[in-house]
């Protein structure tokens, strides 16, 4: 699984993050999705790796902007996690 963590400008509140998150789940296949106005970054969980182009397709028209996304590989930590 991959991880995807975008930098979004234009979030200012939390409407605008489940914005940006109903964007992603029904342009994108994805597991899970949070966004953070404060922060001002949404984050993808999902099988695939998700491009930069993806997810400016998926929030075309909506006011906000991708200024960078970073994917990596995704460990899940259950709750009895050891390093």
């Amino acid at each position: 699984m991959k991880i995807t963590t975008a930098k979004i400008d234009g979030m200012m509140c939390p409407m605008c993050e489940s914005h940006v998150n109903d964007a992603v789940r029904k342009n994108l296949t994805a597991k899970k999705v949070t966004s953070s106005h404060r922060k001002g970054e949404t984050v993808i969980i999902s099988d695939e790796s998700i491009t930069r182009e993806q997810l400016e397709a998926a929030l075309e028209g909506s006011g906000y902007k991708v200024l960078s996304v970073s994917t990596g590989e995704y460990v899940r930590k259950g709750l009895f996690h050891r390093k």
